[in-house]
């Protein structure tokens, strides 16, 4: 079934939401995280701060939301696209390796710089657990299984391994690839080898719980 195209409100809500992006991450990036306020952005962005607040909880999440803008549905509609003759867990890893791996113009730089610093990259871990809504739907739809918690508990664990990839590639510098570090203490954090191999590595233990899933609703 083909999706409408989003009506003129929803258009316009999505540019707001688009420009709130942009004004949060150029004035975090000209004055530093912590010397941006709500009203600041808001008035870059030509909007209120009470409409700001429609959108946004605060200003790390307006800030990291330039860089990871939308990708919670773009995992979900890339797992819905493939094939059904695609293995699910193959669907879902080449999904979330894909969407992690493409920054988007300018998405390196904005990323080095939320990595340096302690609240924005708390706030950019914290999106992993928007990915399991979306992803539930669509795994519940290609199982054919709406009423079960199968679909919720493996979208969760998606999540969850995401996180964790994420956060070994995030390590303090000079931290060992075997500790378990702190994102909270300041100073550099440094990428570590490849995301996707990091990706690959986390989801790979889910693997079975997805091909269990698929055999119980073969017919």
């Amino acid at each position: 079934m083909t999706t409408p195209p989003p009506g003129l409100r929803e258009r316009k809500k999505q540019a707001t939401r688009e420009a709130l992006r942009a004004a949060a991450l150029r004035l975090a990036m000209e004055h530093g995280p912590d010397r941006v306020r709500v009203e600041d952005i808001a008035e870059a962005a030509g909007v209120s701060p009470r409409t700001y607040n429609n959108y946004f909880a605060s200003r790390e999440q307006a800030i990291v939301s330039a860089v990871t803008a939308d990708r919670e549905a773009r995992i979900a509609a890339a797992v819905a696209a493939r094939p059904a003759e695609v293995r699910l867990a193959d669907a879902v890893t080449g999904a979330v390796v894909e969407q992690y791996a493409d920054a988007g113009e300018g998405g390196h730089e904005a990323l080095l710089f939320i990595t340096t610093q302690p609240a924005l990259r708390h706030a950019f871990l914290d999106t992993t657990v928007g990915i399991e809504p979306p992803l539930t739907a669509v795994i519940a739809e290609r199982l054919g299984d709406t009423g079960a918690p199968t679909a919720r508990v493996l979208a969760a664990s998606v999540a969850a391994a995401v996180r964790i990839a994420l956060e070994g590639w995030l390590r303090p510098a000079g931290e060992d690839a075997g500790a378990v570090g702190s994102l909270d203490a300041g100073g550099l954090v440094v990428p570590v080898g490849s995301l996707s191999d990091q990706l690959h590595a986390a989801l790979l233990p889910l693997a079975p719980a997805f091909d269990a899933a698929e055999r119980r609703v073969q017919p």
